[in-house]
This record gives C-alpha cells, sequence and structure tokens, in this order.
C-alpha cells in the first residue's frame, strides 16, 4: 500500500470515489452490528452454565457452619475470601467479598470518600474546597464518571505503553487537592497494555501531598489472557505496604469475565485497617451480600488452578475474534499512514488510533452504516479526547462472521476519514 501522504490530490480524489462507493454499499447491506462494549459472547456464558444448577439441596447451602441464605457476614463468606486472596496474592483478611459488580464497590469507595471521608481523611471530602483526581487515559469511561458524578476536577495522564507516565504523576500528587488516581494495571481498558514492574514499584512508592490519596487498583483482567499463558502479576497491597504506604491502595476485581457479567462476585482488597473502617460504613447501607452467589462462585471455580484452566478455554473462544481484527486492520488500513493500533495478548478491547482530527467522524461513519462502537472520546475524562483519535473495538461479543463485516465496515470508515481531511487541506 502506497502511504496518503504520497498521493497527489487527483490520486486522493480517486480514492475518495472508490471509498465512496465502498460505503454505500455497506450502507445498503443494514447491517445491525455492535462493538460497543466487552461482553461474553453467548458461547463463553454457556461454558460457565452449570454454574446455575450447583445446589442439589438445602444441605449444599451451608459451608464453615453458616447457612448462606441467611443474614449475616457482611465482609463475605471465608471462603470467598480465601478464593480471592489466592487469586490476587493478598491475605483473606483484606479482602471484602461484594455483590456482582466491582463498579459498585469502587462507587462506593469514592461515595465514602465524600460523604464520611476515608481512614486516612481530616475531613469528609465533601468539606473540601476542590478534589483532583488523576485519569490515565485512554482509559476505563465508568470510572472517570464515577469520579465526575462526585465534582471531582479529572487531570488527564497520558498512558504509555508502560502505564501511566510516571514522571507527571510524581509531580502531580504534590498538590494536596489531588485524592487519588484510577489504574487498570494488567490488559489496561481500551489499549491493553500492562504495567511495567518500574511502574508499579513507582506507583507503590508515590509521596502524595493529600494524606488520604487513593489508588484505584482495578484489576479487572488479572487471569484474563487469551494469547498467552497465565503471566503473573506483583500483588500491590504488599508492594505498597513494603513502601510505607498501607492504607493508600483500594484493589477491586470481579468474576464479570469469568463467569456471569450479570450475575458475578466482586471483591475489594485493601489493608486490614481499610477493610474494618470501610466495613464499619457499609454495615449501615447492607445487611449482607448474596452469600449464596459468592457460595456458588467458590465451588464452580474452586480455586486458582481450576479458574486458569477455565481462563485458557475463554481464550480459545477469544482469541481468533481479536486476531481476526488484527488482520483486517492490517490488511486494509495498514501501511498507509493513517492509523496505528495495539495488539494485547489479555483482557477484553483493542485501541485504534484514527488519523488525528477524524475519530468522531470514524465513528459517525460506521453509525451511519450499521455499526455501533464506543463513542468517540468517551475513553477521556469529560468524553475530550484532545486528539480525536482515540477508538475502542470491543470484539468479544460478535462471531468472527459478524466480526468480520464490522471489521470491513470500520476499516472503510477509517480511509474515508482520513481522506477527507486529507482533501480538507
Amino acid at each position: 500500500m502506497i502511504p496518503y501522504s504520497e498521493l497527489t490530490p487527483v490520486e486522493l480524489e480517486k480514492q475518495m470515489e472508490a471509498e465512496r462507493e465502498r460505503f454505500e454499499a455497506y450502507k445498503k447491506a443494514g447491517l445491525k452490528l455492535n462493538m460497543a462494549r466487552g461482553k461474553p459472547s453467548t458461547e463463553q456464558l454457556d461454558l460457565v452454565s452449570d454454574i446455575l444448577t450447583i445446589f442439589a439441596s438445602p444441605e449444599d447451602c451451608f459451608v464453615d457452619g453458616v447457612d448462606a441464605r441467611n443474614y449475616g457476614e457482611l465482609s463475605g463468606l471465608q471462603c470467598a475470601k480465601n478464593y480471592w486472596a489466592e487469586l490476587l496474592g493478598c491475605q483473606a483478611e483484606e479482602i471484602f467479598v461484594g455483590g456482582n459488580a466491582s463498579l459498585t464497590l469502587m462507587y462506593d469507595t469514592i461515595s465514602k470518600a465524600y460523604t464520611h471521608g476515608l481512614l486516612r481523611s481530616e475531613k469528609p471530602w465533601c468539606k473540601l474546597d476542590k478534589v483532583k483526581f488523576l485519569c490515565p487515559a485512554p482509559g476505563y469511561d465508568r470510572h472517570f464518571l464515577v469520579t465526575e458524578s462526585f465534582g471531582a476536577e479529572l487531570i488527564t495522564v497520558p498512558m504509555l505503553p508502560t502505564g501511566p507516565d510516571m514522571d507527571l504523576v510524581e509531580e502531580l500528587v504534590k498538590d494536596p487537592a489531588v485524592k487519588g488516581m484510577w489504574c487498570v494495571p494488567k490488559y489496561s481498558n481500551p489499549d491493553g497494555y500492562t504495567y511495567s514492574d518500574e511502574t508499579i514499584g513507582r506507583i507503590a512508592h508515590l509521596k502524595p501531598a493529600a494524606p488520604d490519596f487513593a489508588l484505584m487498583w482495578d484489576n479487572a483482567y488479572c487471569v484474563h489472557e487469551f494469547d498467552s499463558a497465565f503471566q503473573p502479576f506483583a500483588d500491590i497491597l504488599t508492594l505498597c505496604r513494603e513502601a510505607g504506604n498501607p492504607d493508600m491502595v483500594y484493589e477491586f476485581a470481579s468474576t464479570s469475565k469469568m463467569t456471569l457479567p450479570g450475575a458475578g462476585m466482586s471483591c475489594l482488597a485493601a489493608s486490614k485497617e481499610n477493610i474494618a473502617y470501610l466495613t464499619k460504613l457499609i454495615g449501615v447501607q447492607i445487611i449482607s451480600y448474596d452469600k449464596m452467589n459468592q457460595l456458588r462462585h467458590v465451588r464452580f471455580l474452586q480455586d486458582k488452578a481450576h479458574t486458569l484452566k477455565l481462563m485458557a478455554r475463554h481464550g480459545e473462544i477469544l482469541r481468533p475474534k481479536f486476531q481476526t481484527v488484527y488482520e483486517k486492520l492490517q490488511k486494509e488500513v495498514g501501511g498507509l499512514g493513517i492509523a496505528r493500533w495495539t495488539e494485547p495478548k489479555g483482557g477484553y478491547f483493542v485501541s485504534l488510533y484514527a488519523m488525528p482530527g477524524t475519530a468522531k467522524r470514524v465513528w459517525a461513519l460506521c453509525k451511519e452504516a450499521g455499526v455501533i462502537l464506543t463513542g468517540a472520546g468517551a475513553t477521556y475524562p469529560y468524553g475530550v479526547d484532545p486528539e480525536d483519535s482515540n477508538l475502542r473495538i470491543a470484539p468479544s461479543f460478535p462471531p468472527v462472521h459478524e466480526l468480520e463485516q464490522a471489521m470491513d465496515v470500520l476499516c472503510c470508515a477509517v480511509r474515508l476519514a482520513a481522506l477527507e481531511k486529507l482533501l480538507e487541506k
């Protein structure tokens, strides 16, 4: 392929005519394809259908002398704490087991910070003149929305292949108004980057001016390889404790991409002191979470080794879908000098960086042709991508033949938007 930058205006016009003709054909096809969210496919959900029938009798509802059907055990069943501790590499006493969504626990943590303050807060955040939060971007839109909904000022920190720009982070945390940072440390959403050991070490050794700085460590994809063997990952709680920051980190995880996204099991991992403090506050709003669901998950997933075998089967389903994305992008836009993309080996997303100034146009063209993507700009604070370049691709849900169609449309839109932009100049 010849890079578009090397074509004459006449050649660009000719390419434009061909792309418009191809695009009109896609529009007439009446496609209805969705790559907006990282939803497991029906085939993946069928892998775990046995979890629905794991209780055969009332006796199955008892564990360690506890009747999971009844009130009690606010911080979770001990067997569930043990499961998460093994998976994350921390201690069972550092685990609080929640409901079906880790996002709820994240929201609760930020909410408690505003209404009551965190363990090391001098006062509730709602009584402060200004609260700022660091947002490595592109990142997870729902993270940003949580802190935005409480009125925090969101500060964009560029994401590098090694993780957040730590030179900038270390400078920003000198401001006492900076109260925390969002992180997806393994197979980040949407780039699929895994933080380097150096980055993780620098994060653990941060010395924020705010004594209640909250490192929101969303380890959503801790066992979610699809194109490699399981990659061990450092326990951030241990690293922070050894660095003299035991109460700084709040780690989150869930089974949403392991079992049933709408009916999974989540957890919060933090220092024992943090767990005790937050458990007391959460006890005002709920007597206990769904322990039947916790028990169901522990009996189905069993332990780390058994979980990794299940995740390998998920990977077998996901691998050809991600490979389809990579191959289509390389074939259709590679070499044109108008786009780049990430090729992660785990997680649920691919970041596509279209020609600056064209992402919103690409998104609109795709929608016009019946292909839905996550909104352009959604991966940045306030929905504003300063380069108007990033688009998140979520290949997990559609079958491969539909994914191929969707990628054909997306690649056509990327080419067409780039040609429009170049001809404007």
